[in-house]
């Protein structure tokens, strides 16, 4: 009897990556890519329409990132085994993904073969992390920032006004500049713009 082919959903939002992906995959006996995302939100549909045995989810996607994507697929289809591709493998992204349940941390770099035998570790039950990320991840140590810090920062990345945060936030426009300022005092900052930056580069938001 022969075994079933491990059912794979790719999502990236680069779609030549993406479409190369697919491809390679589709000359392994024994993957099957049943479906293919370009945003968080498609890669949550496509899963629960699916229900793969492997999500291979890019970390940086529009609409959810692709820790957010593995949070609500434990949570919504916790058959599916989750595993993050990035070009951005920060340290804080590694301790999410894990607080996530994701059982793979794999850069872009990475060959076609050797994702496909990651997928069938993964599959199997088994983690991978790269090891170089791993490092980074150790060295870093963990964030300072309360998890209220790092949303009121996240939400100042892209300059918005503090009353456009308070909103979004649901906060007090007092309350965010509470949580920004004592967030750039945690990072050593001088003020939000390079707090954000900061915490950006060690993958803290």
């Amino acid at each position: 009897m022969t075994t079933p082919p491990v059912r794979v959903l790719l999502a990236d939002d680069e779609h030549l990556i993406r479409g190369a992906l697919a491809a390679l995959l589709a000359l392994e006996d024994d993957l099957l890519v049943v479906a293919e995302a370009a945003s968080g939100p498609e890669a949550l549909a496509m899963a629960l329409a699916h229900r793969p045995d492997v999500a291979v989810l890019d970390l940086q996607m529009p609409g959810a990132d692709g820790v957010k994507v593995a949070t609500s697929l434990r949570n919504e289809l916790p058959g599916c085994r989750t595993m993050i591709v990035t070009s951005h493998g920060r340290p804080g992204h590694l301790k999410r993904a894990l607080a996530a349940g994701v059982r793979a941390f794999v850069p872009k770099t990475v060959s076609a073969r050797r994702l496909a035998e990651i997928i069938r570790t993964v599959h199997a039950g088994s983690r991978f992390i790269d090891p170089e990320l791993a490092a980074d991840a150790i060295s870093a140590g963990d964030s300072p920032l309360t998890a209220r810090e790092a949303e009121v920062l996240e939400l100042a990345a892209d300059g918005a006004p503090i009353a456009e945060i308070a909103e979004r936030a649901s906060l007090s426009q007092g309350t965010v500049r509470n949580y920004l300022s004592s967030a750039a005092a945690k990072l050593g900052a001088e003020n939000r713009h390079t707090a954000v930056r900061l915490a950006q580069r060690r993958g803290w938001v």
